[in-house]
């Protein structure tokens, strides 16, 4: 019964010290200026259809200090590769692509039940923990898509370990006005900076930068 009580509190200790560790990542996330010393390398997360435009539009604003620039769509997206090529083609002035494209499992189908979603959100997160601690993006920049989830966990992780704080830029989509999305929901507390394209999101979630309409 000792041991029990003994492996418990140890148990709940490493937790605590987990959760202080997170609360100071995401805390001094905004203190962290990647690119001061060089390029910085970004993680784009693209979803199918309208999120992958969305974000290829943001893509479009960013200067060429952020390179290389590393795509993860889901495994059942079979239409945002070409449109990355595409979008990377009309800017490549090299011979050498600074870009690459990834694919991991996607953690939610749309209309996939709850239940399910747990399975398949934990094997994504099998896919992003070595995908993101290979690469060592200095930010993730995502804006909806399911698959963000697993990737943004991960990238958590390399700063709570303490090997590289990552920034984590969210961009809700434009289509929502009233109310943020799952995915929204999900990283809004943990995010380094989280857009609205809508004021009336910014007066619902104090932490949100609006800045008007960006895609």
């Amino acid at each position: 019964m000792d041991f029990l009580v003994g492996v418990t509190l140890a148990i709940l200790f490493i937790i605590f010290l987990f959760i202080i560790r997170l609360y100071s990542v995401v805390k001094n996330g905004s203190k962290y200026h990647p690119g001061a010393k060089g390029p910085v390398t970004v993680l784009v997360v693209a979803g199918s259809g309208g999120h992958t435009s969305e974000i290829l539009r943001l893509m479009e604003s960013l200067s060429e200090a952020y390179m290389p620039r590393h795509y993860v769509i889901a495994d059942t997206d079979g239409m945002s590769e070409e449109k990355i090529y595409t979008f990377e083609s009309s800017k490549q002035h090299s011979e050498k692509p600074q870009f690459t494209i990834c694919r991991i499992p996607r953690s939610r189908e749309v209309y996939q039940s709850w239940s399910s979603s747990v399975i398949s959100t934990l094997n994504a997160l099998w896919y992003s923990f070595p995908l993101v601690f290979r690469l060592r993006p200095d930010m993730v920049l995502c804006n909806g898509p399911g698959t963000c989830v697993p990737l943004c966990v991960a990238a958590l992780l390399l700063g709570i370990l303490g090997m590289k704080k990552v920034l984590i830029v969210y961009v809700e989509s434009i289509c929502r006005v009233q109310t943020l999305s799952l995915t929204g929901k999900i990283l809004y507390p943990v995010s380094d900076y989280f857009f609205v394209q809508w004021s009336s999101l910014r007066d619902r979630y104090p932490k949100s930068i609006f800045l008007g309409r960006i895609v």
